[in-house]
């Protein structure tokens, strides 16, 4: 599996700038007007992890494949847009389909690029975009209660208590948090309500602030204690990426920054979705594989192919550790560091796998 993070945020806030450098391409048009992205632009980008390189030569691969992560650059919101203003329909339209929500908030004053506002206030652009996500789904919950008390459909009654518990909390004017803790995770993602999606708050600064942040991003961070809030400058990014790997670290290390903005969101992603990375290494490929955490051995096999969970025997367990330090799976299985698992086995973060399975 792979994630999909969705850049929103109201008109001219950098979300174009920085998709581009996050994906390094030009796909998405920038431009100092307001409704420049229409159709959302989509961009895969690979998850860097020093690890598979590491692998990958002990077990002399052919070649490596990464996990994915894919970025959607979708168009400006505005207030009013639950109501068709703007390009409203489609944006939250839009929005439904991805898995985490990163929330493009302008913390930079600028007399050259245009705000929809007279001023700069990041609060208040997060409340407006998060305040048309939640009048969209409370009239989109409220018509499908109301089918259900009609009868005219047949949502069951574990859909009907989500639905009821998200009602209640956008009636309140509250945002509806952690439903995972609560109910089935798969029928929670199924329903596509907006604003119960995992969300990443990404402070887009001026560049003298990308080490530090400003006063603009401090207000988020104390605002949004309980989220997670990354700083980074869309114009700084789109620089690194010009750059060649060598020539980008030692500009981040200048500029006084460790990650860039990718890694940085990236890592987010991971943590809000709670998303870990498994690996399965040999001759002709080291490939990592994006699971959740706590997933079952089973679980875990189905994301290479769903007849590698029917047939599941055992799995072939080596830590990444063991598999470093003993160079490989002869070295591992050798020390006593090869485990064989059952259908209960979590797996870990960094597990080198093989499955056996029958057909």
């Amino acid at each position: 599996m792979s994630f999909k993070c969705g850049i929103v945020g109201l008109p001219n806030v950098g979300k174009s700038t920085l998709f581009n450098a996050l994906t390094k391409s030009k796909n998405a048009q920038a431009a100092n007007f307001p409704f420049c992205t229409i159709e959302p632009n989509i961009g895969v980008v690979t998850v860097p992890d020093e690890r598979l390189e590491k692998l990958s030569n002990i077990a002399k691969s052919e070649k490596i494949i990464p996990t994915y992560i894919t970025f959607v650059d979708i168009a400006g919101l505005v207030a009013g847009a639950s109501k068709g203003e703007g390009l409203g329909n489609k944006f939250l339209a839009n929005i439904r389909e991805v898995d985490a929500v990163i929330h493009m908030l302008r913390c930079f004053d600028s007399s050259e690029i245009q705000n929809v506002n007279k001023t700069v206030d990041p609060i208040r652009d997060l409340e407006t975009v998060e305040t048309e996500m939640m009048i969209s789904d409370l009239e989109s919950v409220e018509k499908r209660l109301s089918q259900k008390k009609n009868k005219n459909n047949d949502i069951n009654k574990d859909t009907f208590d989500i639905l009821e518990h998200v009602y209640e909390s956008l009636k309140k004017g509250i945002r509806p948090e952690k439903l995972e803790e609560k109910f089935d995770k798969k029928l929670v993602k199924n329903l596509g309500i907006l604003s119960t999606k995992p969300r990443i708050l990404v402070c887009n600064v001026d560049e003298e602030s990308v080490s530090s942040g400003n006063s603009y991003s401090q207000k988020i961070k104390e605002k949004f204690k309980n989220d997670t809030v990354v700083i980074v400058s869309a114009e700084i990014e789109q620089q690194i990426t010009e750059l060649k790997d060598l020539e980008a670290n030692e500009f981040m290390k200048e500029i006084g920054i460790k990650e860039s903005g990718l890694d940085q969101i990236i890592k987010a992603g991971y943590k809000i979705l709670n998303l870990t990375t498994y690996f399965t290494v040999g001759p002709k490929e080291t490939h990592a594989w994006t699971i959740e955490k706590n997933c079952k051995a089973p679980d875990a096999a189905e994301v290479i192919h769903s007849d590698f969970k029917k047939g599941f025997i055992k799995a072939e367990v080596i830590s990444y550790i063991d598999y470093i330090q003993y160079a490989g799976e002869v070295g591992a299985r050798d020390n006593g560091k090869l485990k064989i698992e059952g259908k209960d086995y979590e797996v870990a973060d960094g597990d080198v796998l093989h499955f056996r399975f029958n057909t």
